[in-house]
């Protein structure tokens, strides 16, 4: 049976302001360092067997921090990296919505491609297949995976089969931990969102 924490990064500078998508060097801001820092608290509770990260910034430096706490290694893996959105990279969400794509990509994920990027059946795709490989590699173990909102939420939507279009009804925000389970039975989701707590 493997574990999987499925942690997205912390807030990071641009939060808010662009669709900042796979722009290299968006880095964490200090709240969002924050929260990760309480995060790893909560993860040093139990035994990690391994730790994988996206590639950008953002996620590599919230890896680092709980890596820090948890004396582990940290495994790039570029299957979980942020959903490729093409075109929109950069754009504020205001001019991003004023593009008449956006209302097929927000209301119909299993069909819609971003203009330039990937499909969320690709995202679905490359994820939960990097999460069996790590089963295989960690057949008794916990990981954890720091990544991105669309790709946690992508393979949630795999472990309760629910459809691409039930995306919006999960939600995974800054800084939480989702947690699954894949075993010889199958996959499970044993948590979803579980926010840091940070004292005042």
């Amino acid at each position: 049976m493997t574990v999987f924490h499925l942690l997205r990064h912390g807030e990071h500078v641009l939060r808010g302001r662009v669709l900042a998508g796979r722009t290299p060097g968006v880095g964490l801001s200090g709240r969002g360092r924050a929260e990760i820092a309480a995060v790893a608290e909560r993860l040093a509770e139990e035994r990690v067997a391994a730790l994988c990260s996206s590639p950008l910034q953002r996620a590599r430096e919230t890896a680092e921090i709980v890596a820090g706490r948890l004396d582990l290694p940290i495994e790039c893996r570029e299957d979980v990296i942020e959903l490729d959105f093409g075109e929109w990279t950069g754009l504020t969400f205001d001019a991003v919505r004023l593009d008449e794509r956006w209302r097929l990509w927000s209301t119909c994920r299993s069909i819609a491609t971003v203009p330039g990027g990937e499909s969320m059946r690709q995202v679905q795709e490359r994820v939960v297949k990097a999460l069996f490989e790590l089963h295989q590699a960690h057949p008794d173990g916990t990981v954890v995976v720091v990544s991105h909102g669309d790709v946690i939420r992508a393979a949630l939507l795999f472990a309760l089969g629910m459809p691409l279009d039930f995306y919006s009804r999960i939600e995974v925000g800054l800084s939480s931990i989702s947690t699954i389970q894949i075993d010889n039975s199958g996959i499970r989701v044993l948590g979803v969102n579980e926010r840091p707590r940070l004292s005042a």
